[in-house]
């Protein structure tokens, strides 16, 4: 790898650009979600930017109890994300199924069942110092060799 390639890799890991999916919650983790974005918490600060479309994003941030009519969104949600990516389940629904996982429900946990998982948050709703840990955990794998895997 050249010195180039080496300081854009730098650079790259430095401004995670993120979407956020929610597929079912009880909205406790997307205010958490979204307090990761007021001026207390301030994720910009930490060069980390929330959009909307995810052929923008790096990192896919999954919210809620997965059912079965997400299976082929969650999959298209996750395949317009340009590689290198990751996706990140925050929050007990997506990794459990929390109190909804419960025998003749249609809650099928965990998500990682439907799409890698590159790190879980776990907590109902997990703090929002955790989401902006775990986004901050994972840009480093994500963007290793952003370069060569780019091409």
């Amino acid at each position: 790898m050249t010195i180039l390639q080496k300081v854009k890799n730098f650079v790259r890991a430095r401004s995670i650009h993120v979407a956020y999916v929610d597929v079912g919650s009880c909205n406790g983790c997307d205010i958490e979600v979204l307090a990761c974005l007021s001026p207390r918490y301030d994720i910009e600060q930490y060069g980390i930017f929330v959009h909307n479309n995810p052929r923008e994003a790096d990192i896919l941030l999954v919210i809620g109890a997965f059912t079965p009519g997400w299976e082929e969104k969650l999959r298209g949600l996750w395949e317009k994300i340009p590689p290198p990516k990751a996706a990140i389940a925050i929050g007990n629904c997506p990794i459990s199924g929390c109190l909804f996982a419960r025998p003749r429900t249609l809650v099928d946990p965990p998500v990682a069942k439907h799409i890698p998982i590159a790190a879980q948050v776990p907590g109902c709703p997990p703090r929002p110092t955790e989401i902006i840990s775990a986004i901050l955990a994972v840009a480093p794998t994500v963007f290793e060799d952003y370069e060569v895997k780019a091409k």
